[in-house]
């Protein structure tokens, strides 16, 4: 082993009396970071600041308890031993899918409750949620959680000892399937924003893309990662979480994206609200 990407030799900043975790810090910069991308991109199509705020002021802590308690139902056996085990989110245990589901669920309530056009505002959301995810991450890199099979690969990951799974206890280096997460997050980001400004596709397409494509990652991910996990048929639970998504979003894709959706009258509208020159708010259609 010639090189490798070392661990932080602790998960927290200690600022005098007070004990910070890094994984709880990368959340707040996560969510400003979806705030900071969803707003521009809302209010060029007509809407409001004040509703992405409203948003992620609900979604945010409905992700949470989301992310909570996927993690709470699939890995039990990985909560802290404490009366305030189930609660101990400040030691990881955060499952993505049950954040995506309550949190995206909750924000549908409440464009809902404001009249908004909810696809046009999804479409809007989706590459900052992928930013926010890939900030997350960092919080994983420092719990020395979440990282993939043993490898002698120069970006390895070197994991301390009471970190690793008791079969690879003789193993230093890791695949950081943070680090290739985090990558490829950004990478789709950057590709729904230069799609959305390319081509005209039916509201709600480029969230489905979202979908797609970080279920697409997380079926490759499944295979790499060895932290504990429920089995079926060998394959790790998320696996199947995974792919059926694939294939969800896909459908839905392919069929938002033919025959009427298509059609000349809706491709100009949707320019129409994309340059916020239509005569109503997307907030109000």
């Amino acid at each position: 082993m010639t090189a490798s990407i070392p661990s932080p030799s602790s998960n927290g900043i200690h600022l005098g009396p007070l004990d910070i975790r890094v994984y709880g810090l990368m959340y707040v910069f996560a969510v400003l970071a979806a705030v900071a991308i969803t707003t521009p991109r809302w209010e060029r199509g007509g809407g409001s600041r004040e509703l992405v705020s409203d948003v992620a002021l609900w979604g945010f802590p409905a992700g949470l308890i989301g992310g909570r308690l996927y993690f709470l139902a699939t890995s039990w056996n990985e909560v802290p031993d404490h009366w305030w085990g189930p609660l101990a989110i400040w030691k990881g245990g955060l499952g993505i899918w049950g954040g995506i589901a309550l949190g995206t669920a909750v924000g549908i309530w409440r464009l809902r409750r404001a009249g908004a056009n909810v696809p046009r505002f999804l479409d809007a959301a989706a590459p900052g949620l992928l930013v926010a995810q890939a900030i997350g991450r960092i919080g994983n890199y420092f719990n020395q959680e979440l990282f993939g099979r043993p490898t002698s690969l120069p970006w390895g990951l070197k994991i301390d000892p009471e970190h690793r799974p008791e079969r690879y206890i003789d193993s230093a280096t890791f695949h950081p399937t943070f680090l290739y997460e985090l990558l490829f997050n950004l990478a789709l980001a950057a590709f729904l924003v230069r799609l959305g400004r390319r081509r005209t596709l039916a509201p709600g397409s480029l969230f489905a893309l979202y979908v797609l494509g970080y279920s697409t990652f997380r079926i490759f991910e499944e295979l790499l990662r060895v932290d504990p996990a429920h089995h079926i048929l060998g394959l790790r639970l998320n696996f199947f979480v995974a792919s059926a998504l694939v294939l969800t979003s896909g459908a839905w894709l392919v069929r938002r994206n033919r025959g009427e959706d298509r059609s000349p009258s809706h491709a100009a509208s949707c320019r129409s609200v994309e340059r916020g020159s239509s005569g109503s708010s997307p907030e109000a259609q």
